[in-house]
């Protein structure tokens, strides 16, 4: 499945969706005025006798402005100082007079400009001449306030069109702490894609079918999903979503790595996600054979910290202070039996290299010296 394509779920959340991607983009001005008008209704209601609650919130968490990041083109002067129609790359524009001109960010791509989307951006540049760096054009870039006379407004509906709505959601969340002003780079979204993207292969085979195992999962797997239960446990009570964000991708490269496509854990696993991803996760939780419209119903995955107990540790074995190897062994060997178990080692042994061992060096959970 594509992540911009998440079924027929975007749909009806659209209008209530966007409401809140206005807010979160507009920043504080916006958030102002929606405070004021929820303290409002809750005094009306108050008024009638509806409830006793004298403020609405709980807590206000007052959330950063996302900032845009511009882009500029060198526009080359002439003798007089007069702008010409001739624009210079970056990196060549200390061998000309230039003068920067803002450009409109959805013609620039990992900051090369499109040069004949350029030629249309306004009827005077459709003549310009560029002079470019190895065939491209180069623009320079700033973080300011995202404003139209700046160029470097970014339309909601196209980032949903080109990547999906839980992807601008996803990525809205791992750009930084939710109290700090961050800036918005389309260029980066990527990233955020391509994990949505390895959530859904989670559940398919090669071939793109959908095939999940009722077999029961490895302690490896379990460790995997129990850690991003916590984490994410933790981080949701600090508003610390951007966290959460980075969580979710280290625990879907381990259990890509591990193979994982056990129910028990992928299960589990889009119920946590959900929050944060919920058009896709419920497209999942629907192929997975639960009803539609209940993963937002289903209780969070309970935390068993067992199975973040370490039994195994892989020992970096060094000789005479240089490190030669890792060396798995269970955590509650003593240091005779650590010992003899490696110098039993074949690889040890062949580091050795014959070499009659002085001393054994064991720091338990730590490291493995031999001195020879």
């Amino acid at each position: 499945m594509d992540p911009k394509n998440e079924g027929n779920f975007a749909s009806k959340e659209a209008t209530a969706y966007w409401k809140a991607v206005d807010l979160y983009i507009g920043g504080s001005e916006h958030a102002t005025g929606h405070l004021l008008y929820s303290r409002f209704w809750n005094k009306f209601l108050k008024d009638l006798g509806f409830h006793n609650e004298e403020e609405p919130f709980k807590k206000l968490i007052n959330q950063g402005m996302i900032q845009g990041r511009s882009n500029f083109v060198y526009r080359v002067l002439d003798d007089e100082g007069r702008g010409t129609n001739k624009f210079v790359s970056l990196g060549l524009r200390d061998q000309y007079n230039t003068i920067p001109l803002h450009v409109d960010v959805n013609i620039v791509h990992n900051d090369i400009l499109d040069t004949e989307k350029f030629k249309s951006f306004r009827p005077d540049f459709a003549d310009a001449e560029f002079v470019l760096e190895d065939g491209k054009y180069i623009c320079g870039t700033e973080v300011e306030k995202m404003s139209k006379s700046k160029f470097n407004v970014v339309n909601p509906d196209d980032i949903i069109a080109n990547f999906g709505a839980d992807t601008l959601r996803l990525y809205e969340m791992f750009l930084g702490p939710l109290e700090q002003s961050k800036p918005w780079n389309t260029n980066g979204i990527e990233g955020v894609y391509k994990f949505l993207r390895k959530v859904w292969r989670l559940f398919h085979d090669a071939e793109g079918n959908f095939h999940v195992s009722d077999e029961e999962p490895t302690k490896a797997e379990y460790k995997a999903l129990h850690k991003i239960i916590k984490k994410v446990e933790d981080d949701i009570e600090r508003f610390s979503f951007n966290t959460s964000v980075s969580a979710f991708m280290i625990c879907v490269n381990e259990l890509t790595d591990l193979k994982c496509n056990k129910r028990k854990i992928l299960q589990d696993l889009i119920v946590v996600l959900e929050p944060y991803a919920p058009h896709i996760t419920e497209e999942l939780w629907e192929k997975l054979g639960n009803k539609a419209g209940t993963i937002s119903y289903a209780a969070y995955p309970k935390f068993n910290p067992e199975y973040l107990v370490e039994s195994e540790f892989a020992y970096p074995v060094s000789v005479n202070g240089k490190m030669k190897m890792n060396l798995p062994l269970a955590l509650d060997l003593d240091a005779k039996a650590v010992e003899e178990i490696v110098l039993a080692n074949a690889d040890v042994q062949r580091y050795l290299d014959g070499k009659a061992v002085k001393k054994l060096i064991f720091v338990k959970g730590k490291i493995i010296n031999i001195v020879v």
